[in-house]
Formats: C-alpha cells, sequence, structure tokens
C-alpha cells in the first residue's frame, strides 16, 4: 500500500499522500456511513417497546411487513424490538472493526510514506543546509511530527465524518419527530460551537510552542550524546544536566499552558451540555403531560439529546489531535519546501570513468559574498599526481576538497575533471569516483565487514579481505571475537584510532576509485600506528590522483606538487625541495614545524634517561 517517492516533491498538502489509498478510505467511509447509522437507530428498539407494546399504540406502517413475518401480538412486536437491537449492534460492530482497521492500515502506510518522502530530502539537502539545522529538530520532524499526522489520520480523519454524520441523522429524525422540540434541544448549539471555533485556535498555538520545545530539547540530548566523551572529559556532567533541567522545565511549562486550554474547553463543553438537558428534560416532560408527546418520544429525545452532545464532545476534543497534525504537517512542510542549493542540472549526464586530471578555474567560494573563504583559486593537478595543500588552520584547504566532490559549489569560477565542468555530471556519479579517508573517521554501528565494504555494498568476502589486509586491518580484525562479524560501537568508540584509520582506508581501496582524497589521515596517531597508517596509504595511493591535506610537513615530502594556501588564495605552489629553496610561506612553516619538534624530542629523550 506504499507510494513511489516523487522525484520532484511535489507532494505538499495530505491529500497528496492520501489519494494513494482511495480505496481503502472508499471502504472505511462505506464502514462510518455504517456506524454512523448503527448509532443512529440504537435507541428505537426502546420507543417500539414503550409506545407500541407497553402503550398498546397501533405500530406505523412500516413496521407492517416485518411484522407479518414474525406474528401479529404483542408479542411479535416484542421479539421484533429485541431483533432489532441483535442486528442495530452486530451492523455497529462490524462497521466499527472495519473502519478502525482500515483507517489504522492507512495510518501507518501514510506515515511510512511521509517518512520515506522527508527521510529522502532530507538526504538531498546540501551540506549548507544541514549546517543551518538542528540534527534534533530533524529526528523530531521524521517521528514525532509524523506521529502526530498518523494519529489524526486513524482517530480523527473518519472521526469528524463519523460525528458530523451522526449528528446529521441525529438532527434529522429529532426535526421528524418534533422540530418545535428539537430547537430548544439545539438552542446551545451555537454558542457550543463558538467555544470550541475560539479554543481550537489557542489550542493550535499552543500545540505549536510545545512542538517547539520538545524539538529543542531532543536537540540537547542528542548534542550531548554524540559529545558524551568531551562531557566526561571537561568533567561537565552537572553543567549538562542543569542545562536540560532548565530546558525540561520550559517544556514542562509550556505543556501545562496547552494543557490546561485542552482541560478548560471539556467541561465548558459538559455545563453546556448540561444546560441543553435541563432545558429538554422541562420542557418534553410538560409536551408529555399535556399529551403532545409521547414516553417513549421523550425516552427517545433523550437519548438523542444524550447522543447528540457525544459527537459534539467528541468533535471538541479531536481539536488537539487536529490540532497537533496541523503543526506537524506544518513543520514536515518547512523541510519539503527547502529547496537544496546543490540540485544536478537538467543537462547532467553520468560520468564516464575518470582518468583524474581536477582543474580549479578562478574558483572563489563563501557562504556569503562578503566573506569569501577561498579567492580567486586557480590550479592543475594531473592524472596520477599526488597533491598536498597546506597552509594555516582556516586558510580554506579543507574547503577546496568539499568543492571537488561538489559538497558545495563555487560563487564564481569552474571545478572541472577531465577537462569537464563537475556540475556537468550527476553528483551521484562524481562522487562514486571519489574516495575519502578524513581526519575523523566515523564508522556506522555494524560488523567491520559492513563498515569496510559501506561504499560498494555488492562486494565479495573474499574482496573485504584482500581491502582489509592492503589496509594493514586484517591482523587485528582476525584477533577479535569475531573477526569480521565483530559489531563496532557507535562512530567507532570500541576501536583505537589507528583501526578506525585502517578500516577507513580498507573502505576506499575497496572502492577502488581514480581519484582519493586524505585529510589529515594521520592526525592523533602514536608513531607505530601512523607509520602502520602510512604503509597502508602508499599502497592506496597507487596509480590515482590524490588529494592530501596535511598539517604535519614531514607527511608530504614526497608529493609530485604542492600547493600552500594562506589568507584563503594560493600562494605558492613546487615540490618540498623547490618551496624550501624559495624561502617563502612553506619554508617558514617548515622551519616552524621542525625547530619545535627538536626541543620536544629532546625532553621526551631526556625524560626516559
Amino acid at each position: 500500500m506504499t507510494s513511489a517517492i516523487p522525484e520532484k516533491l511535489k507532494s505538499r498538502t495530505i491529500v497528496d499522500f492520501l489519494l494513494p489509498h482511495w480505496k481503502a478510505l472508499t471502504l472505511a467511509l462505506l464502514a462510518v456511513v455504517g456506524e454512523a447509522a448503527a448509532d443512529v437507530l440504537q435507541p428505537w428498539p426502546l420507543k417500539i417497546v414503550l409506545d407500541y407494546l407497553l402503550q398498546s399504540k397501533k405500530p406505523p406502517a412500516w413496521m407492517a411487513l416485518p411484522l407479518h413475518w414474525i406474528g401479529p401480538n404483542k408479542l411479535a412486536v416484542l421479539n421484533f424490538a429485541v431483533l432489532a437491537v441483535a442486528v442495530i449492534a452486530i451492523v455497529g460492530a462490524i462497521s466499527s472493526y472495519l473502519e478502525n482497521y482500515l483507517t489504522t492500515s492507512v495510518g501507518q502506510s501514510v506515515m511510512h510514506d511521509l517518512r520515506r518522502t522527508l527521510y529522502h530530502h532530507i538526504h538531498r539537502l546540501s551540506l549548507a543546509e544541514h549546517d543551518e539545522k538542528r540534527t534534533g529538530d530533524l529526528i523530531g520532524r521524521v517521528t514525532t511530527d509524523i506521529e502526530a499526522i498518523q494519529s489524526f489520520i486513524t482517530t480523527a480523519l473518519l472521526g469528524i465524518l463519523s460525528s458530523v454524520l451522526t449528528l446529521v441523522g441525529i438532527i434529522g429524525i429529532m426535526v421528524y419527530l418534533n422540530w418545535r422540540f428539537t430547537l430548544i434541544s439545539l438552542a446551545i448549539s451555537p454558542v457550543l460551537f463558538l467555544v470550541v471555533y475560539f479554543f481550537t485556535r489557542r489550542i493550535k498555538k499552543a500545540s505549536r510552542a510545545v512542538r517547539k520545545k520538545e524539538s529543542e530539547l531532543l536537540s540537547i540530548v542528542q548534542e550531548v550524546f554524540s559529545s558524551i566523551r568531551v562531557v566526561k572529559a571537561f568533567a561537565r556532567e552537572d553543567y549538562e544536566e542543569r542545562r536540560f533541567e532548565r530546558q525540561s522545565l520550559e517544556n514542562v511549562e509550556t505543556a501545562l499552558q496547552a494543557r490546561n486550554l485542552k482541560g478548560t474547553l471539556s467541561p465548558i463543553v459538559d455545563i453546556l451540555v448540561a444546560i441543553g438537558t435541563c432545558l429538554m428534560l422541562g420542557y418534553g416532560a410538560r409536551l408529555v403531560l399535556a399529551g403532545q408527546l409521547t414516553p417513549g418520544g421523550l425516552v427517545l429525545f433523550l437519548f438523542y439529546l444524550g447522543m447528540m452532545y457525544k459527537p459534539m464532545r467528541d468533535l471538541s476534543k479531536m481539536t488537539d489531535t487536529v490540532s497537533k497534525a496541523e503543526v506537524g504537517f506544518d513543520r514536515i512542510r518547512e523541510v519539503l519546501d527547502t529547496e537544496s542549493g546543490m540540485r544536478d542540472l537538467s543537462t547532467a549526464r553520468p560520468a564516464g570513468h575518470f582518468k583524474g586530471k581536477i582543474e580549479f578555474d578562478k574558483v572563489s567560494f563563501g557562504y556569503t559574498h562578503d566573506q569569501l573563504i577561498l579567492k580567486d583559486v586557480s590550479f592543475a593537478i594531473e592524472p596520477g599526481q599526488v597533491a598536498a595543500f597546506v597552509g594555516p588552520t582556516g586558510s580554506g584547504k579543507s574547503t577546496i576538497i568539499s568543492l571537488v566532490a561538489r559538497f558545495y559549489d563555487p560563487l564564481s569560477g569552474q571545478v572541472r575533471i577531465d577537462c569537464t565542468n563537475i556540475r556537468n555530471y550527476t553528483m551521484k556519479s562524481l562522487r562514486q569516483q571519489i574516495s575519502f579517508v578524513l581526519q575523523e573517521t566515523l564508522l556506522f554501528r555494524a560488523p567491520i565487514w559492513q563498515n569496510i565494504a559501506y561504499g560498494r555494498p555488492e562486494a565479495k568476502r573474499e574482496e573485504i579481505i584482500r581491502a582489509a589486509k592492503l589496509a594493514n586491518a586484517h591482523e587485528f580484525i582476525m584477533e577479535m571475537p569475531d573477526g569480521y562479524d565483530t559489531m563496532v560501537g557507535e562512530r567507532g568508540v570500541t576501536l583505537s584510532g589507528g583501526q578506525r584509520q585502517r578500516i577507513a582506508i580498507a573502505r576506499a581501496v575497496i572502492r577502488n576509485t581514480p581519484i582519493l582524497i586524505l585529510d589529515e589521515p594521520t592526525s592523533g596517531l602514536d608513531a607505530a600506528s601512523e607509520q602502520t597508517v602510512f604503509e597502508a596509504l602508499d599502497r592506496l595511493m597507487k596509480g590515482k590522483t590524490c588529494i592530501v591535506i596535511a598539517h604535519h610537513l614531514g607527511t608530504i615530502r614526497h608529493a609530485d606538487i604542492i600547493f600552500v594556501v594562506k589568507d584563503n588564495t594560493l600562494v605558492e605552489r613546487g615540490t618540498h625541495d623547490e618551496l624550501l629553496a624559495a624561502g617563502g610561506v612553506y619554508s617558514e612553516l617548515y622551519e616552524i614545524q621542525f625547530r619545535k619538534e627538536e626541543p620536544e624530542a629532546a625532553m621526551a629523550l631526556g625524560g626516559k634517561e
């Protein structure tokens, strides 16, 4: 019963998600009609007993045929009433079951479709849009907001229709029996609807505030749990608990304000209903005493009055469900209406196998035009070359690799691979030919083999093992309890830094792409782990165009070309020896770095003596 995700996500109303389930909804609608009819007919057997059995009145013409089959005496009237009670109850029960089953099925299917659509869209947002949004808030929209819509479909969508049909049916029969009496019983209805309308608007506003506070609370929880090592390292547990408690109390206060509104509506409705019942009971009793209304008619009216106010109460209670669903869908639509700044051009084509030539032609980039991170950068890396980028922190080195993979688009200039602007390639085909080994290696909570094969899930077991051996990871993997089937802790925390890096290298090996990007791959590793990782990287880099971001200049001495980035532009380029001989920025950085390392090494040696 699930529908396909629309390619351009044009669905902007809940109706778009309900239409694929129109058959189930039609059957549910018929069940609602049956349920409403059963509710409307429920009091009639009692009227038949009171008026045509106890009062000995002559049965109406419409009862003649069934009484002819059952029998003409009073016992037949009783049997007819008993049979009617059973039939009405069976019809009502079957209709209620079908309505609940079908609406629950549709609600679950729509929830699944919405969740897939939203998750699909979030994945297609650019990194710039992800940088602006809080992860906890997005999680809330994928879970809580969609659950609110599912609850609306299950309990309120056809529930509102059922209540309206029951209400219309009851009023129609009451008008047929005695229109003056009906007008009196409906005297409070306008006041009731005005009260409900007034409270509905305020409840919706309060629901939005509650949902916002819930998202903020979820964002704090997600942020702290994902950074728990930093929290513990700085002994900030007490601070984070106070921050959580403060946000939680704000959430409680907002929720109580919303609950107060909802709680106020229900007793007001009950009081208005009681007033209407008093008016009807007083007037109806006078009509019975005056002989203008039968006792059965009065009892029927009182039953209908209670039944009439029940859907009114139900409709008033559904305002909360409807408000939450409206707020939830508005929040979901905010995400769906966010147009990604990174999209394939209509003329984009899948990239063929890259040779690996990378060019930047007068590229400038910044998150705003006022603050450029790169200014008029031009360079070329030939196929198979190892190119290193060095420079002070914040000079724009990591931005360059983000532009190569088209995580962002330049504000001006072109990034070309094999002499073609990368915007002319589809993003998926472009990134399928680039492998990354990053400074921060993120692993998923999954078996080791699955983490290695993440970029190429169809890889065979033999290929995974071969990649691990090339990455110098096979030995430590086999020492683990379950070998390649060992579960990795969330974000890879159960492994050492060197082990994580070697799995990341294995992940890059198995993809075997023509372009390889290394962003500080040995940062934070001890000497032994660094040496092991370097050996694996040497194997990985053979025959590939490699871009290396490095702070430790000793690791890039043998690069084919080194680019020096400073003040957001390229200031030098050349080999290690050429740049040292030039005596420029690179030479200064190299001298500072190794002048600092020599006394540190001497101190370390002194400490061992």
